[in-house]
């Protein structure tokens, strides 16, 4: 940087050097028909300065051209990469007004890519459950990196980010395991009753799954279908003595609003399988002794 050291009752002139730092992709993968972005910064560029970007292939063909100005020594851009560019494209930044010009790394051009028959290997969801997420993967080459997220379906469009992990392409094909757990209190899930007060229904914990790949996201529009999650019920009857109230008539109400009836078994016990999360309300019918 060029320095002042002149008395300080006398006009200077001090000349700063312009430069280009860095230019770069925002991707290391470009996808044929598809947008990629670049950033070029600066120093001592003033704004409004004249910038052009020139996209060229591996064999030095300009396939895309793009026009700007600098702002805060910085400018951003994209385009669409061309279905001609093979193998590599790079971008130069010329700054035509100061004789300045650099030259980006190349990002590696892959065909169209495309995801399909998105599947979770079962509709229900218990705690402990191991999942497969599988996918039919087309334009990646085997071993690529994929980045799967799985969210927490919301009916408003607000879900929640449940996890994130990678995984690798093979034989054109995602197949990946995911083991279930459910972390929050299930007492706070709205019952079907609650719901109704404001003109909803129950909604029981549901999730979905995407795969991120080349800078490109496919699943948003739930592709893999929901998964459900299914939970279990068991409850200890017993007197003021401690012994076990058996073979008593049962009904529980479950929290989204269906019945399920039974027997308590010869130790007391009540025990539902596969029902959905939340609130439960257990009641017995009336004129009923027990076998203690």
């Amino acid at each position: 940087m060029a320095e002042y050291n002149k008395q300080t009752d006398e006009a200077q002139v001090v000349t700063l050097e312009s430069k280009i730092i860095q230019v770069y992709w925002g991707n290391r993968l470009a996808i044929q028909e598809e947008k990629i972005e670049f950033e070029v910064w600066t120093q001592f560029i003033g704004n409004r300065s004249a910038i052009e970007i020139k996209v060229e292939d591996k064999k030095g063909k300009t396939v895309a051209k793009s026009k700007g100005e600098v702002f805060g020594n910085y400018f951003a851009g994209s385009i669409i990469v061309p279905k001609k560019a093979k193998e590599s494209i790079t971008f130069t930044a010329k700054l035509p007004d100061h004789g300045l010009e650099m030259k980006s790394a190349p990002a590696i051009v892959i065909p169209a890519i495309d995801v399909t028959n998105q599947k979770w290997s079962q509709k229900e969801a218990r705690r402990g459950d191991v999942l497969k997420l599988t996918a039919e993967v087309e334009g990646i080459p085997d071993e690529a990196e994929v980045m799967i997220h799985i969210y927490e379906y919301d009916q408003d469009g607000a879900h929640d980010f449940i996890a994130k992990f990678p995984t690798t392409i093979k034989d054109s094909k995602i197949e990946v395991a995911w083991a279930y757990e459910y972390h929050e209190d299930t007492d706070e899930i709205p019952t079907d009753e609650e719901k109704k007060k404001y003109g909803g229904k129950y909604n029981p914990p549901e999730y979905f799954w995407v795969a991120e790949l080349g800078g490109k996201r496919f699943g948003d529009e739930l592709e893999s279908g929901l998964l459900e999650f299914k939970d279990w019920v068991e409850i200890e009857l017993e007197d003021e003595d401690g012994q076990p109230i058996t073979d008593l008539d049962y009904q529980l109400i479950l929290p989204d609003g269906a019945e399920r009836k039974g027997k308590v078994d010869k130790k007391g016990v009540v025990r539902e399988e596969n029902i959905p999360p939340g609130k439960i309300e257990l009641t017995f019918p009336e004129d009923q002794e027990s076998e203690e």
